[in-house]
């Protein structure tokens, strides 16, 4: 495996049963168990391991009701991955699920777009409706370590590293960025949430928790031309990644999936 290619994972962490009407803005006639899985995921090759978001904590899962299935140490653990050893963080957006477990990753430089960090920390968390997915003190921690100089700004696209690249999507969050990697099979994206599900993505309906709905719906067809296929799309809280992927063994069936080499037909 070259320099600028990777190995990319999935880690299950969460789950929270819910029903489909709860997954779309304007409900759904069908109304089926459409429970939430919540990831993290691990880029990485024989020269460098990033993980990308970094999940919550069994405080946070009490506080809203979610089941925490594993602590993220862990399932990343599972992938002989310390916690304390990981030098780079990528924050897709900041929410309480991606950006929680403050003091995990001591050594990490944290990667965030600029907008996030201002709409996290700025006049729209005045308003109940927009600042309940996030959590004071998750975003105060990503403030001191600003200060620390631990973490690191990015403004739209950037390279991230050869083979990796960021990009700003926006719509779930103001500053939501997904991660496309290069694998062996091509060009994988980490959607986060820019489609929470591969339903939102086919069927190009929004999930409820919402920035701007016109930015979510281009980031539908930017997420799709970053990626190599839409197969090579992950979803940020669909269980079926979980049936679609291989686990790297048997001993990691329903916990963590490969997503560098081709799913199943589904």
């Amino acid at each position: 495996m070259g320099d600028d290619t990777y190995e990319v994972y999935a880690v299950r962490y969460g789950h929270s049963p819910r029903r489909s009407p709860e997954n779309f803005i304007g409900g759904d006639t069908h109304d089926v168990p459409m429970p939430l899985d919540y990831f993290n995921w691990v880029i990485r090759n024989a020269d460098r391991t990033i993980v990308v978001d970094t999940g919550f904590d069994a405080a946070s899962a009490a506080k809203r009701s979610r089941e925490l299935v594993q602590p993220v140490e862990t399932g990343l653990r599972s992938l002989g991955i310390e916690c304390s050893e990981v030098s780079d963080v990528i924050i897709t957006h900041m929410h309480y699920d991606h950006a929680g477990n403050d003091g995990l990753f001591p050594s990490a430089c944290f990667h965030v777009q600029d907008v996030e960090m201002a709409y996290a920390t700025g006049r729209c968390m005045c308003h109940p409706l927009l600042n309940h997915p996030y959590d004071v003190d998750n975003v105060t921690a990503m403030v001191r370590r600003v200060f620390e100089g631990k973490a690191r700004f990015h403004d739209g696209t950037s390279e991230f590293s050869p083979g990796i690249t960021l990009h700003r999507i926006g719509g779930h969050s103001r500053g939501l960025q997904v991660v496309r990697v290069k694998t062996a099979r091509g060009h994988v994206v980490l959607a986060s949430d820019t489609a929470h599900f591969y339903a939102h993505l086919d069927r190009r309906r929004i999930f409820p928790t919402v920035d701007s709905v016109a930015d979510v719906l281009e980031g539908y067809d930017t997420v799709l031309k970053l990626a190599t296929s839409r197969d090579h799309v992950i979803p940020g809280h669909d269980p079926l990644v979980l049936d679609l992927y291989p686990a790297p063994d048997e001993r990691l069936r329903g916990s963590v999936a490969r997503l560098d080499v081709a799913p199943r037909k589904s």
